[in-house]
């Protein structure tokens, strides 16, 4: 023999029943397979789970994103619609001014050239916010509404039911379905109570 050290390692009775094939081998093959079953069945669980949860937030990413392209094609059609708006809004004072110009010719020189080419203008004016989507808001007669009417005054009327314009001062005007400026209009307070 050599001058190696022999390690005798003692068999158990377990280790010895396996080792021939016994049952008892067996039961300790059979309990570690349901054991490992057991861990495959909670993991296949816990997979499960998590890609549910994937799931869930792929279909609400994409209805978010359907949300923002509707909103972005809801904001460029507004801006495409409404682009000219400042500008209008801006026009519009220039137009009231020429209307009282438009107004003081007419008292002072009835039928001349200047007032010809001024009531053109106006026209071209009106004609011009017509074709850019600018409405005149009716005043004169309606019934007072405080969406498209500024009530700058309140006075006695027999003529005029309560609640009614009798008069506009500034007209106003609407872009499209959006207000741009309120008509300013003095309000019947009905007839006279005696």
């Amino acid at each position: 023999m050599s001058n190696e050290t022999r390690h005798h390692i003692p068999i158990t009775e377990d280790d010895s029943a396996g080792a021939d094939g016994t049952e008892s081998g067996g039961a300790a093959t059979a309990a570690a397979a349901a054991e490992q079953g057991e861990n495959s069945e909670t993991q296949l669980a816990a997979v499960q789970a998590e890609l549910e949860k994937f799931k869930d937030r792929a279909l609400r990413a994409q209805a978010d994103f359907e949300n923002f392209r509707k909103r972005t094609a809801r904001e460029k059609e507004e801006a495409v619609r409404y682009a000219n708006m400042d500008l209008l809004e801006r026009l519009i004072p220039i137009l009231d001014n020429f209307e009282l110009g438009l107004n003081a010719a007419r008292t002072s020189s009835e039928g001349s050239a200047i007032l010809a080419g001024m009531e053109m203008v106006g026209r071209q004016l009106s004609d011009f916010l017509r074709s850019n989507g600018v409405e005149p808001i009716a005043a004169e007669g309606e019934k007072f509404d405080p969406n498209v009417h500024d009530a700058v005054a309140q006075e006695v009327s027999a003529d005029v039911p309560e609640g009614h314009v009798i008069r506009q001062h500034r007209r106003g005007f609407k872009l499209k379905d959006r207000l741009i400026r309120p008509a300013a209009v003095v309000v019947s307070k009905g007839p006279e109570e005696k």
